[in-house]
């Protein structure tokens, strides 16, 4: 009479099967192990693959499998499997294989959950070798393969998988097909791409959203981008999928404005953006320095609650400091209190590139100090801060710890920074001697800043021998030639100066013009050196006579160094008045409001008389003018400028 009675206390009330499914699924296993499981499992084995999958800690899934063990369920393959995946999950792989030894009647999934699981922790070597023993494969073991391949940026391998998975007859699923997509954009290997893009195409897979907007990525990343986003129209809706693969394309292929124009439109059409957009929106008003747009980006992420995501704090603090804006840099940089690696890179390469070195040295302490580690491009942007602020102690400090600490391999880049401090302290020969015993290959750009530096120490015997061998590197660079010219000039040498010239128009290299430019109302103003075309020429003009009367007033003499032609002194300070940045400067005194900083950008360094000169306008006029070159910004104000005279 006992049998009858324990079969009723066994099965339970009607829904507690149910109900421990469903505290399962919502992650919550310890109420579901306290809701009579014990009683209910005698009757119901399977649901221990619920509570296996619902296990995020080793000693609990010790303790269910025991249990499992105990009960006779663990026999069962389909409970095994899910044991299996648990354990793999969890990292514990010594177990895992041992289960998976043990398990009766091995399936595929056996071998896909292991496998996956290998792949999930990075060891593809291990993986790879039970895939090359599995007694037959599926369409999941392959994706399984070509995705972690894809994922560890093996995408020469990945791509080799997926010709070997159709030579074997499997037809791909939507899985396999972005992975493979994936890859393509990895190698930027657009032919492959367009390959498989007819199958996609034959099978109907195209209007998929997963495999489209892979497809679209793979398209934009190599540069095609009316394929890519053709793609994209074919598609059965416009989510924010395929948005970001649109706006980040645009991006990517230099279309900045193209990106920031489908940004608007995707917001018009009721497309809600996401993290990922607002970052690579704000990234673009980056790249044109558009900082009105910026902020309006900026004010509709904080409406959708995501200006606190750390991907988006970290464009924005980029965004601001390219626009010159390092006080609204450390505004939203103040916003967070932890010691995000990217984020707190990102603050120092801002203070670095507005000339406050020290200030970047300090948050780098603080970092530190929070339990950060740094890594190689921490490093460099606190050398290129410390480069840019003449701090050569503690730049050397901060390779050193680099090098000896932490045990990082220095790129050129970084050596790039130490030579920079080296030469520009007059310790040239020790600059070159760390280039030609650094353990990497040096480019020009790291020759160049040697060559740079042995202008600013007027060693010109070095610098001739220097601009010979970065000129062998790269004969087509025009910056090394009007380095050399530059230098030759200081001294009047001009039949070298017109020797110069004349190896440039045999070697077809033509110097770059100055250009800058700065926005009023929503539009750019560009203007080049000696340019006429402007449609306020003549008032620019009287406006930038004026100024330049009264600054001479303040002591200003031009630096006819800076004029790469013989010419008289008359005509050589002529062209030195018309420098772009100063037509530039004027014409912003003359349009924007009293009170507003004057911005401008120029695409390559400020000369030495326009810095001198920008000094004294900024004191003259009582404006404060911020000048972003190809190097830094320039803050100037009250005769003064932030870089401190170290550009």
């Amino acid at each position: 009479m006992a049998r009858p009675a324990l079969k009723k206390l066994a099965t339970g009330p009607p829904d507690a099967k149910e109900e421990i499914i469903r505290l399962c699924s919502r992650g919550r296993l310890k109420d579901a192990l306290h809701h009579r499981f014990r009683e209910v499992l005698w009757s119901e084995p399977d649901l221990f693959s619920h509570l296996f999958r619902a296990c995020r800690a080793l000693p609990l899934l010790r303790q269910l499998h025991a249990f499992a063990a105990t009960s006779g369920a663990a026999t069962d393959r389909f409970t095994a499997n899910h044991l299996l995946l648990a354990y793999a999950d969890l990292g514990d792989f010594p177990t895992a294989r041992c289960l998976f030894e043990r398990i009766p009647k091995r399936n595929v999934m056996s071998w896909n959950i292991l496998i996956g699981g290998y792949i999930k922790n990075g060891d593809l070597e291990t993986a790879r070798k039970l895939f090359d023993e599995m007694p037959s494969r599926n369409v999941a073991t392959w994706n399984a393969m070509v995705a972690g391949l894809t994922n560890s940026g093996l995408n020469e391998e990945s791509l080799g998988f997926f010709l070997a998975m159709r030579r074997e007859g499997m037809q791909p699923d939507e899985f396999g097909l972005g992975s493979f997509f994936r890859s393509c954009a990895g190698l930027r290997d657009v032919v492959s791409g367009r390959q498989v893009h007819a199958y996609v195409v034959r099978s109907g897979l195209d209007r998929d959203m997963c495999v489209g907007s892979s497809l679209a990525h793979m398209y934009l990343r190599c540069g095609f981008l009316e394929e890519g986003e053709a793609v994209l129209r074919v598609l059965p809706s416009l989510n924010i999928v395929a948005c970001n693969t649109i706006i980040a394309g645009r991006t990517q292929n230099g279309d900045s404005e193209g990106a920031l124009e489908y940004f608007c439109m995707m917001r018009g059409v009721g497309v809600e953006a996401s993290a990922v957009t607002y970052v690579t929106a704000i990234s673009s008003c980056s790249d044109l320095a558009a900082l009105a747009q910026g902020q309006q980006v900026h004010a509709q992420a904080m409406k959708a609650g995501v200006d606190k995501v750390v991907p988006v704090m970290t464009s924005l603090v980029h965004m601001y400091s390219r626009c010159g804006c390092l006080g609204d840099s450390e505004g939203v940089f103040s916003g967070y209190s932890g010691t995000d690696l990217v984020l707190c890179s990102a603050m120092i390469s801002a203070y670095g590139f507005h000339g406050h070195g020290q200030k970047a040295v300090d948050l780098f302490k603080r970092m530190m100090a929070g339990g950060a580690e740094p890594n190689e491009i921490t490093f460099l942007t606190l050398l290129y801060a410390c480069s840019h602020s003449g701090l050569k102690d503690e730049g050397m400090d901060c390779f050193e710890l680099m090098t000896k600490t932490y045990r990082l391999q220095p790129s050129v880049k970084h050596y790039t920074c130490i030579v920079d401090l080296l030469g520009r302290s007059g310790r040239l020969n020790e600059a070159e001697a760390l280039i030609l015993s650094m353990p990497v290959r040096p480019d020009g750009i790291i020759w160049k800043t040697l060559l740079s530096a042995c202008k600013i120490q007027k060693n010109f015997d070095m610098a001739e021998r220097i601009a010979e061998r970065v000129i062998e590197l790269d004969p087509h660079d025009s910056a090394s030639y009007v380095l050399l010219s530059n230098i030759r000039a200081t001294s009047s040498r001009w039949e070298d100066v017109s020797t110069v010239r004349e190896t440039m128009r045999k070697q077809n290299v033509r110097k770059e013009p100055g250009v800058s430019w700065v926005e009023f109302k929503g539009q750019i103003h560009q203007f080049c050196t000696g340019d006429k075309s402007h449609s306020r020429q003549l008032e620019i003009d009287e406006c930038l006579e004026e100024m330049m009367a009264k600054i001479r007033q303040c002591g200003y003499a031009p630096d006819m160094s800076m004029v790469l032609h013989d010419m008289e002194d008359e005509e050589k300070e002529v062209s030195l008045a018309h420098h772009s940045e100063k037509l530039a400067i004027a014409f912003a005194f003359l349009s924007l409001p009293e009170g507003v900083p004057i911005r401008i950008m120029k695409n390559l360094r400020v000369c030495d008389d326009c810095h001198v000169a920008i000094k004294l306008m900024s004191k003259v006029t009582g404006r404060e003018i911020v000048v972003r070159d190809v190097s830094r910004f320039h803050h100037f104000k009250d005769g003064k400028c932030s870089c401190g005279d170290y550009w």
